[in-house]
């Protein structure tokens, strides 16, 4: 049976999603699972505020619940496709399958390569919800810069 591992994209800006495919390309190979990049409708145009976070968290549970019915144990596993992990811990508790936030994993193999990190953020706004993360994290004292 092949499996799909499912990227979503909680925003609903489908260039965004389109990129992610096209960067996801070289990991798509033969014997290894599909990946599917999907686009939550639902999400604002960018998650760029907490509120847009929190805005997403309920309908990223909905999503992966759904795929979880229809695709049953063909859905490999799912990652949430945005630096700020948006309802991270809601979707790890509507499923049984692996779910993967991008900050998280991010995070952590860069600290297998050194003691502190620096993370270059997209908006300067995004500064104090990703020194909420961090502290939530633990890794408040790893971040070298945040610019």
């Amino acid at each position: 049976m092949e499996q799909t591992l499912f990227v979503i994209n909680p925003n609903s800006t489908q260039a965004v999603t389109d990129a992610f495919d096209a960067a996801l390309e070289p990991l798509r190979m033969a014997g290894g699972p599909r990946i599917q990049c999907l686009t939550l409708a639902e999400g604002p145009a960018g998650v760029q505020t907490q509120l847009d976070v929190e805005s997403v968290t309920l309908p990223l549970a909905a999503l992966v619940r759904k795929l979880d019915a229809e695709h049953g144990a063909a859905a490999a596993g799912y990652v949430i496709a945005c630096f700020s992990d948006p309802g991270l811990h809601a979707v790890r508790e509507a499923t049984r399958k692996p779910v993967l936030g991008i900050s998280e994993c991010g995070m952590l193999t860069a600290l297998t390569l050194g003691q502190r990190v620096g993370v270059i953020a997209i908006l300067r706004q995004s500064l104090p919800r990703h020194g909420r993360m961090f502290g939530a994290t633990g890794l408040s004292g790893r971040v070298a810069a945040e610019l």
